[in-house]
């Protein structure tokens, strides 16, 4: 009988769902993309390390040296260090040049930061203690230059030197931090003499197994300020604290943004009880008739309750599907993100628009069980 009813007006019935529908989508479209844009954060964030610190030296006078960083491995809580110094050039071979990143690593920087190699090796201590003219190029580097990745051996021009390829990098996805594709990493050493800058900018450091970040942070705060004397001149950034932090703003704005999303449901309600109402009124008869034959009051309340909460249904699997669709189409545009419908806001919203059509089907029900069957029979 509820499905006949909703049946039987089609146009109104779609109407009245319409509020629901546009309620749902701004809750689920909304949740989702704060929830998308999150783990896209998380992942960049992991993909750096969740258990490491990067140091960042700030005094212009005072640098650190190779030796000074390589010296706090294996200090209180602190496991590995990586020394790292960049800069911008031009890659030029066969011909062609590209705009490229140089880095420069030592051996630890495979094992702190990662390097996903498709071919070739590392750059290792050995390469560094003999500035040799080795390097490492990203996918799109090789690629750019040579029109393929098997380019073991040969040879790039950096500045008028030429080094020789001892490694390729797989093909990495953009990240909000940016990308290695386009990046060469050449040895420490040789790229302080080809970027002019003998001193150490940064470093990243990892801790050891069972060591805290904050067991090492406070390791590292101790050398540093024994060396500088005040804390203007470094900073350590704990990737721990940055993702707790990213976390929890998040999560505040997932649930003020619902929250907001929720009272364009609250509004779709108002619409089913002003419908739910109207169609009270056109069968006046109707329910005189069943109260006059038997039926209780109970009856006709849950007979109009089932209604209100299918119209309301409905237009949540609506709202549903016409979300997935949007969804869908922004991760085919933006495949760097991940935007979908979690079980738990799928449930949320259908939870929300079936409570909606509960509380907002009352006054309407009530007011149809509470009508007396002789007046109701007399009504026209």
């Amino acid at each position: 009988m509820a499905f006949a009813a909703v049946l039987a007006n089609k146009l109104r019935s779609f109407l009245t769902m319409l509020g629901i529908i546009i309620g749902v989508m701004a809750v689920t479209l909304l949740i989702s993309l704060v929830q998308g844009a999150t783990n896209t954060v998380t992942e960049s964030l992991d993909e750096l390390g969740g258990d490491q610190l990067v140091v960042s030296i700030t005094n212009r006078s005072r640098r650190m040296t190779l030796g000074e960083v390589e010296s706090l491995a294996g200090e209180g809580g602190i496991d590995r260090v990586s020394p790292n110094i960049s800069g911008n050039g031009t890659a030029k071979a066969a011909g062609k040049s590209t705009d490229v990143t140089i880095n420069g690593i030592t051996e630890s920087y495979d094992a702190v930061q990662g390097l996903d190699l498709e071919r070739g090796r590392i750059i290792s201590n050995l390469d560094n203690e003999h500035r040799l003219n080795v390097c490492i190029v990203g996918h799109s580097v090789a690629r750019d230059l040579f029109g393929n990745t098997d380019i073991l051996d040969e040879t790039i021009r950096l500045s008028g030197r030429d080094y020789r390829i001892v490694g390729v990098l797989e093909e990495a996805q953009e990240t909000m931090f940016g990308s290695v594709n386009s990046a060469v990493f050449l040895p420490f050493t040789n790229a302080q003499r080809l970027l002019s800058n003998v001193n150490v900018n940064s470093f990243y450091v990892t801790t050891q197994e069972g060591a805290t970040t904050q067991e090492a942070e406070d390791t590292l705060d101790r050398a540093l300020m024994e060396k500088y004397g005040d804390d203007d001149s470094y900073s350590i950034v704990n990737l721990t604290d940055v993702m707790d932090a990213v976390n929890d703003v998040m999560a505040a704005l997932e649930l003020l943004l619902g929250a907001i999303a929720g009272i364009s449901l609250l509004v779709g309600g108002i619409g089913i009880m002003n419908i739910m109402l109207v169609s009270v009124t056109e069968r006046t008869r109707e329910i005189g008739i069943r109260k006059a034959i038997g039926a209780l009051k109970s009856d006709i309340v849950v007979q109009f309750m089932i209604e209100s909460v299918i119209i309301s249904l409905i237009g949540g699997v609506i709202g549903m599907a016409v979300s997935q669709g949007v969804l869908t189409t922004l991760n085919t545009l933006y495949p760097e993100y991940h935007f979908g419908i979690t079980t738990g806001v799928a449930a949320t919203a259908l939870g929300f628009s079936a409570m909606v059509g509960i509380i907002f089907g009352i006054y309407p029900a009530d007011k149809a069980a509470k009508l007396k069957p002789i007046n109701a029979l007399r009504y026209e």
